[in-house]
């Protein structure tokens, strides 16, 4: 079996690990791949947004699946393409992908099916926004409606900052095209959660729940980020609240979907927002999160290959469970210096040998790249470390210590992920 991953980062370099573990004899191959993928994968010279160029090298060399890492492929319609030529791949359609790719239709999808989520109005003009604002008042959050590599949600707590962040989208262009359009909501309050659902546009397989750290600080402060580490599984979430979330998020916006004519086959990611009425849609993604990816796949017992093939085929997926490992994984992301602002690349990493060997810690490569035969840094989020151990806390202390051990110049990372599972007594040993 072939199996190509479009894609480079941390949460590629974690669907080739369980991929090679599903099949060990599978031919495995990445785009670009970084410097920890080389012993899994071959790396082709090609971009992931070259769907053009990976659409004739797939069908040349007889590749059984392809599965889509980030989300740009996606919207600029890589299934499409695929679907064309009659190959298996893992992922919507362009317009299924609509759903991350833009805010506005995903908020508005969510009304007219009943999905809970906060109130919203979407705007084009910046006086229009501005009068909305100053009518509505603060706190709300202010989003760019398209693709802005998760940094595109602005919280604002003052009417004075929501005003600025409208501002800066729409009438300064501070996200390109994915500000041209902007989604201003009420802000709402609780624990944030992400559910990953393998989907074949009918029926949903919930994965195990996550959650992710935004923040570049500890106490989760500071500006946001693409992730800075993630856990799971989350202990206030019983079969109860699950069964909940399956019934009254994911089903209807499958349904809704597949009535909209654009069918969605893949892997829907709810980003929840836990208040005190229930679960509550913050956003979806149309791909796999990262870097709850690194958490999350570790702690699969069955095979993901099986599920994803079904998928790309064409074919259903009911009565397909997913089997889970006892126990916790947490992630810690170690960023470069200057990360989530500009970044310099080409520092050495250092990873000691006692860290690669161990059983219980994996390293997911992400912004990383080989430079004569030495691993230097190539991005903002360099290195995610997972360690996987009987309680959330314990996992959280095997993956700081891990994370110390790895240098590299200007390396940051926050040592306290899982923070609010250790407070509240889930995770202790």
């Amino acid at each position: 079996m072939k199996i190509l991953v479009v894609g480079n980062g941390g949460r590629e370099h974690a669907l080739l690990w369980k991929l090679h573990r599903d099949a060990p004899e599978a031919e495995l191959y990445v785009t670009r791949g970084n410097a920890g993928m080389a012993s899994l994968a071959t790396s082709l010279p090609l971009d992931p947004g070259d769907i053009g160029a990976l659409a004739g090298w797939v069908e040349a060399n007889g590749v059984d699946l392809t599965v889509v890492g980030p989300e740009a492929p996606l919207a600029e319609g890589i299934a499409d393409a695929f679907l064309n030529r009659a190959l298996p791949l893992f992922g919507p359609s362009k317009e299924a992908a609509a759903i991350e790719a833009s805010k506005a239709y995903a908020k508005e999808l969510m009304r007219r099916a009943g999905v809970p989520t906060a109130a919203f109005a979407t705007f084009t003009e910046l006086a229009a926004a501005e009068r909305h604002i100053r009518e509505r008042g603060a706190p709300c959050v202010v989003k760019a409606s398209g693709l802005a590599g998760g940094k595109g949600a602005v919280v604002c707590r003052t009417l004075e900052e929501a005003l600025a962040a409208a501002r800066a989208m729409l009438g300064e262009a501070a996200f390109g095209a994915a500000g041209q359009e902007i989604v201003v909501e009420d802000m709402m309050e609780g624990e944030e959660l992400s559910i990953f659902a393998l989907t074949d546009g009918e029926n949903v397989l919930p994965m195990l729940p996550a959650q992710d750290h935004k923040r570049i600080g500890e106490g989760d402060t500071g500006p946001n980020t693409g992730g800075m580490g993630a856990y799971a599984p989350v202990g206030i979430v019983d079969d109860a609240l699950m069964e909940r979330i399956r019934r009254e998020v994911l089903l209807p916006t499958v349904a809704a979907l597949r009535e909209d004519r654009r069918p969605f086959r893949g892997l829907l990611y709810a980003g929840l927002m836990l208040t005190a009425t229930g679960p509550k849609v913050v956003e979806f993604n149309a791909r796999f999160g990262d870097p709850e990816t690194q958490a999350v796949l570790p702690l699969l017992d069955s095979s993901l290959l099986e599920p994803l093939l079904e998928v790309a085929r064409g074919g259903s997926i009911a009565g397909m469970e997913l089997r889970w490992r006892p126990g916790a994984a947490l992630t810690t992301v170690l960023a470069a210096a200057g990360y989530p602002g500009p970044v310099e690349k080409g520092k050495e990493v250092r990873i000691p040998a006692w860290v690669r060997e161990a059983e219980d810690v994996l390293v997911f490569h992400a912004g990383t790249r080989l430079d004569d035969g030495r691993t230097v840094t190539n991005g903002g989020r360099v290195l995610a470390v997972t360690a996987l151990a009987p309680t959330i806390a314990a996992a959280a202390a095997r993956s700081r210590e891990a994370a110390a051990a790895i240098e590299f110049e200007g390396k940051q990372f926050r040592r306290d992920i899982g923070w609010r599972e250790v407070a509240r007594g889930a995770g202790a040993s």
